[in-house]
């Protein structure tokens, strides 16, 4: 039975981790079309794993089965789960990886996986990714009902992305919630907290989008554009990026090394 399965991780790419994973999946399942989402998270950054998986796994087809170990408590008491929105299967550790999942999803249960006869034997301490998820989601790739992986509960771990928060009459203040490998700086500010600068619908009479300027790191962006390439090279400016989340961005360079600012840096846009 063909059915893809997708993994995102933070194993890396200098170790034997992800292709153990995947050696285990088809052995398993020799049908199997397996898929890297990415296994290049930040180590034990359950945020990022997150964000991650949130904007890759609703582009996949109908049926697929996602992987997420991103899991800085394996070995502890923390459990296995399966969540199943009905249209996806996501198999991960119970400690919040899934909580954008959650968000966006009308349709949801989530199980904890007790079904140990399909785990591998013995299970590793230390390599959850190997003896638990891998076989749990090649065995459902093989047609194994979810109903048989464990008992539906409620209680599941979840966390909420920190909302930007107004510090004056004209000011707004944000964070970097990730930095991606071009050195954009993804910020947790959406465009309607923003309405002065994201005018809704641009036109005749409409309001022309307020003057601004935001102040990151060690220096502050005034311009606002749509698109890299309206940048001359080296500028940094403000986008609204894929993500659907306000980016503080330069056209061929890194903004988070022109503006000495990083994951976790206070972005304030005041007008």
């Amino acid at each position: 039975m063909s059915r893809i399965i997708t993994l995102t991780t933070d194993f890396g790419n200098a170790d034997h981790y992800v292709g153990t994973v995947k050696g285990v999946m088809l052995n398993i399942n020799p049908a199997a079309t397996l898929v890297d989402v990415c296994n290049s998270v930040p180590a034990y950054d359950v945020l990022a794993g997150a964000l991650t998986l949130a904007q890759a796994y609703s582009f996949f087809p109908a049926g697929t089965i996602h992987v997420v170990v991103v899991d800085p408590g394996v070995g502890s008491a923390r459990r296995a789960i399966l969540a199943d929105t009905g249209k996806y299967l996501f198999v991960a550790p119970d400690n919040g990886v899934l909580s954008l999942v959650y968000e966006r999803e009308p349709r949801l249960s989530v199980r904890h996986i007790t079904a140990e006869h399909y785990f591998l034997q013995p299970v590793s301490s230390t390599f959850h990714g190997r003896d638990v998820f891998a076989p749990i989601a090649a065995h459902l790739s093989k047609g194994v009902q979810v109903e048989k992986m464990g008992e539906v509960i409620g209680d599941y771990r979840r966390f909420a992305i920190p909302r930007p928060k107004t510090t004056g009459a004209n000011s707004l203040q944000g964070v970097v919630i990730k930095v991606d490998t071009f050195g954009n700086l993804v910020t947790n500010i959406r465009p309607h907290d923003l309405p002065q600068v994201f005018v809704a619908h641009p036109g005749p009479g409409s309001a022309a989008p307020a003057a601004f300027r935001a102040l990151v790191g060690k220096g502050e962006v005034r311009t606002l554009r749509s698109a890299f390439a309206e940048a001359p090279p080296g500028e940094v400016f403000a986008i609204l990026g894929s993500m659907g989340y306000v980016e503080i961005a330069s056209n061929r360079g890194s903004a988070a090394q022109a503006l000495a600012a990083g994951k976790g840096s206070e972005v304030t846009f005041e007008f």
